[in-house]
């Protein structure tokens, strides 16, 4: 436990490599290999540690709830069903997905290394988790990544342009360039919605309002509070960029659901399974285009001239994309990771549940 003040009342603190424990504990008693549960483990805190709470340990409730009602299957592995040349096609049998898209992406990774461009189907694959994670592997393989992922998961939670109830989800996006040591990263990782669903749960458990312009209430009012996503009537968060997200978010139906044959958010999709997360990859190795002098030259040149814009607020310098997940990192490596309450009572509940104590 760390000393560090909680940035929230009542939040508890926790070393991460306390909590690395605590979830391979949770994992193994359900059913999981040291394997699984120490990939699942690593993916989980690492979302924390990088600020992303919305997709760290507060998923482990439903993670259990899910191994108990057989709609998450452990030690389950991507299955290729298909090796057509730069694609490849897999199906997940409902396995964690933390363990199914880094399989896919590995297969994806050799591939564009022996001909420079991978195209990879997931279909069927619990819940992936935070995306950029899969990004970060291939970075790590000096590749570029473009992941489209949609999630189909009970009730419909996220507004299309001009409605004014659910029917999409989050559909997330993920594209990332590889650094060389004179430059990091650049991963650009988000939802297409205005707030992924994990914040406002996170905002939910902490009673705190959300910026007016992210979510409505059953009316397709303009709301800030997180209780008309999780309580009845239920509202609905919106597109981000009005019909740009929307437009995106659609995509992601098309690309990742229809075209890998995967399933899609529709009015005859049953609500009643577990998550479930599509993905279809694009890796390309950019040694095909151009010389690694010339591209990591332009990409160190437009990254300065971007973050040499004055800052609007003098203490908020501008910054790039995979920047805010850097600076996160080290400090909560340092302070450790806050947990608020609400959540923290829902994973010892868990762990409880499966004879662990958190």
């Amino acid at each position: 436990m760390s000393d560090a003040k909680p940035s929230v009342p009542g939040a508890h603190v926790i070393r991460h490599d306390t909590l690395r424990g605590i979830v391979r504990n949770m994992l193994t008693a359900s059913g999981s290999n040291a394997e699984e549960a120490q990939i699942v483990s690593d993916h989980l805190v690492d979302a924390n540690l990088a600020g992303h709470d919305s997709h760290g340990v507060g998923l482990l409730p439903m993670y259990m709830n899910d191994r108990r009602n057989n709609k998450v299957h452990a030690n389950a592995h991507a299955q290729l069903e298909r090796d057509d040349g730069p694609i490849g096609i897999f199906d997940g049998n409902m396995g964690f997905g933390h363990v199914l898209a880094r399989e896919a992406t590995l297969w994806g990774i050799e591939k564009a290394r022996a001909g420079g461009t991978a195209i990879v189907a997931l279909r069927n694959a619990y819940h992936i988790a935070r995306v950029g994670t899969y990004a970060e592997i291939a970075c790590a393989a000096n590749l570029i990544s473009i992941f489209f992922v949609n999630v189909v998961f009970g009730a419909q939670r996220v507004a299309v342009f001009g409605g004014t109830d659910g029917r999409l989800h989050t559909n997330p996006i993920c594209i990332a360039v590889p650094g060389n040591n004179s430059h990091p990263p650049f991963i650009l990782d988000f939802a297409t919605s205005k707030i992924a669903i994990g914040k406002v749960r996170v905002a939910y458990n902490e009673k705190r309002q959300l910026p007016l312009g992210t979510i409505i209430d059953a009316k397709g009012a303009p709301s800030t509070d997180p209780a008309v996503i999780y309580e009845e009537p239920q509202g609905a968060i919106l597109p981000f960029g009005e019909h740009k997200g929307s437009g995106l978010a659609v995509m992601c139906e098309l690309l990742a659901g229809a075209l890998v044959g995967g399933i899609t958010n529709q009015a005859s999709t049953p609500q009643d399974r577990g998550l479930t997360n599509n993905m279809l990859s694009i890796l390309i190795d950019p040694q095909r285009f151009t010389s690694d002098t010339i591209f990591h030259h332009e990409i160190e040149a437009i990254l300065k001239h971007v973050t040499d814009s004055p800052a609007a607020d003098p203490a908020h310098p501008v910054v790039t994309a995979g920047e805010p997940e850097r600076q996160s990192r080290a400090r909560r490596l340092e302070q450790g990771i806050p947990i608020d309450a609400v959540t923290w009572a829902g994973i010892v509940a868990a762990a409880k549940s499966v004879g662990v104590t958190a």
